[in-house]
C-alpha cells in the first residue's frame, strides 16, 4: 500500500498494576508489538506507542482525564488519523474517546474484525465476518439522526414512532437472522463434503497454531498448494482441504485453518465455527508453533486453551516448531525449547522443522504415519463389472494398482490396498492370489 494512502495511527495500551497476572498473560509491551503488526496488517502507518500505567481502567475514557489531554495534543500535533486501543472499548468510552481526541477512535476487537473483513475471500467467510461484525455493532449503537424517523399507518398508530436507533437495531436483528440462516445452508454443505470425505475413507490432519505462526507454509511444503502465505497476521482465513501420501503411501487430507490470537473476539470465534469443525472432526492436528518467537511458550499455550474451549482437547497432537532455521534469537537451543514445549503440551510429541526450506518435513511425516490409526496394505484381486467402473478410478486414486486387464464384461485388477479402502470395495474382491513378490509396505 502506498505511503500516503495509508492512515496514520497512535497505539495506546493500558498495563493495569497489582493485578494478578495469569500465567501465560503477555508482557504489556509484547502486547503492544502485537497490537502494531495487526495494524500494519490492516494497512496502518504507525506514528507512536503509548504505554500508560493504572490500577484500573477509567469508566469514562479507559485512560483518564489527565492523559487523555496528553493524547489530544499528540493526535493534533502528528496529525493522526486513527487512535487504535489495545483493549476492548465500551461504547461509551469509544464516543467519550472520540469527541475528545476528534478523530477515529478503533479497539482491538474492531481491528481484528476489519482485517478479516479484508481477508474473507469466500462467500462462507465474508458472511461469517459480517455475521461478528454486526454481533459486536448491536451493543454499540447510538441514536444519531432524526428521531421519530417513521410513523405509523392507520388508527391507533399515530405516534412517536421508531427512532433512528430502534430501526437500525431492527434491521441489523433482520439482517443477523438472514445470515445465520444463510450460514445454516453453508455448514449443511460442508457437512455433506465431509461425510463424502469420510466415506471413501480418508483421515484427516488439522494445522493449528498462533497467528503467522507459519502454517500456511507449512501446508503448501506438504501439500503442493498455492495457499496464499505471507508475514501478515490472517493472511489465511478460508480453511483449504488437500491431500498428502505418507511414506506408507497412505493418502491422508491435511486441513488448513483460520490461526488463533489472543483476544480473539468471542464474536469471531461463534461466527467461525463452521470453520472449526474442520479441527474437531480431525484425526490428528499438528500444533504448529513460531519457535523462533520470544513469546513461543505463550503462543502453545493460547492455542490449548482455545482448542479446550471448540472441544478438541482430546484429539491427538503433534507439536511442530516450525522456523527452526531461524532459532537462536530465543536464546534457546532447540533441544531446550522443544524439551519445554513438549511438557507444557502434556508429553505430545515434538518436531523441528523448517517449512521455508523443508528442513525436518520428512521426519514429520513420518511421525504422523507412526501416530495415525493402523490401516495395513495386503495384496488383492478384484473383478470389477464394467457398470462399476467408478470403483476402478477409485482404485487407481487410493491403492496402488500393479495390474490391469479388461475381459468379456468385468475388469480384472491387482492392487495393494490399505484395509481402510478395502472395506469399500470388498464385495469385488475374489479368492486371495499369490504373488510372487511381497507386498508393498
Amino acid at each position: 500500500m502506498p505511503e500516503q494512502s495509508r492512515e496514520r495511527a497512535i497505539l495506546v495500551a493500558v498495563e493495569l498494576t497489582g493485578r494478578r497476572k495469569e500465567p501465560d498473560a503477555p508482557e504489556p509491551e509484547e502486547s503492544l508489538q502485537e497490537l502494531a503488526t495487526l495494524a500494519e496488517s490492516a494497512g496502518a502507518q504507525i506514528i507512536e506507542k503509548i504505554l500508560q500505567s493504572r490500577a484500573t481502567f477509567d469508566q469514562a475514557t479507559l485512560i483518564g482525564s489527565g492523559k487523555l489531554e496528553e493524547l489530544r495534543s499528540v493526535v493534533k500535533a502528528m496529525d493522526v488519523d486513527v487512535v487504535i486501543v489495545d483493549h476492548e472499548l465500551g461504547g461509551t468510552q469509544q464516543r467519550n474517546l472520540e469527541r475528545s481526541l476528534d478523530c477515529k477512535v478503533v479497539d482491538r476487537t474492531q481491528l481484528i474484525l476489519d482485517i478479516f473483513a479484508h481477508r474473507a475471500r469466500t462467500r462462507e467467510g465474508q458472511l461469517q465476518v459480517e455475521l461478528a461484525q454486526l454481533n459486536y455493532l448491536l451493543p454499540r449503537l447510538t441514536g444519531k439522526g432524526i428521531a421519530m424517523s417513521r410513523l405509523g399507518a392507520g388508527i391507533g398508530t399515530r405516534g412517536p414512532g421508531e427512532t433512528k436507533l430502534e430501526t437500525d437495531r431492527r434491521r441489523i436483528h433482520h439482517r443477523i437472522k438472514r445470515i445465520q440462516h444463510d450460514l445454516d445452508a453453508v455448514r449443511g454443505s460442508r457437512g455433506i463434503q465431509r461425510r463424502l470425505r469420510q466415506a471413501v475413507p480418508l483421515q484427516t490432519l488439522a494445522l493449528v497454531g498462533y497467528t503467522n505462526a507459519g502454517k500456511s507454509t507449512l501446508f503448501n511444503r506438504l501439500t503442493g498448494a498455492g495457499v496464499l502465505a505471507d508475514a501478515r497476521m490472517f493472511a489465511t482465513l478460508d480453511p483449504t482441504v488437500r491431500q498428502v501420501q505418507l511414506p506408507s503411501r497412505r493418502r491422508i487430507l491435511l486441513s488448513d485453518t483460520v490461526g488463533f490470537i489472543r483476544q480473539l473476539p468471542t464474536t469471531l470465534v461463534q461466527a467461525f465455527r463452521a470453520t472449526l469443525e474442520e479441527v474437531t472432526e480431525a484425526a490428528l492436528l499438528l500444533h504448529v508453533v513460531d519457535a523462533s518467537s520470544a513469546a513461543a511458550a505463550g503462543h502453545s499455550s493460547h492455542v490449548r486453551r482455545v482448542l479446550n474451549e471448540i472441544g478438541a482437547e482430546n484429539t491427538p497432537q503433534i507439536l511442530v516448531l516450525n522456523k527452526a532455521d531461524l532459532l537462536g534469537g530465543t536464546g534457546e537451543s532447540p533441544a531446550t525449547l522443544l524439551r519445554r514445549l513438549s511438557g507444557e503440551a502434556g508429553g505430545a510429541p515434538c518436531v523441528s522443522v523448517s517449512a521455508h526450506n523443508g528442513d525436518g518435513v520428512s521426519e514429520l511425516l513420518d511421525l504422523v504415519d507412526r501416530m495415525l490409526p493402523e490401516d495395513p496394505i495386503e495384496f488383492a484381486t478384484f473383478h470389477i463389472p464394467v457398470t462399476d467402473l467408478g470403483v476402478v478410478h477409485l482404485l487407481h486414486e487410493f491403492a496402488r494398482v500393479t495390474s490391469e486387464r479388461y475381459l468379456a464384461d468385468y475388469c480384472e485388477v491387482e492392487a495393494e490396498v490399505s484395509a481402510s479402502v478395502l472395506r469399500r470395495v470388498a464385495q469385488y474382491r475374489v479368492a486371495q492370489t499369490v504373488r510372487d513378490t511381497a507386498p508393498f509396505v
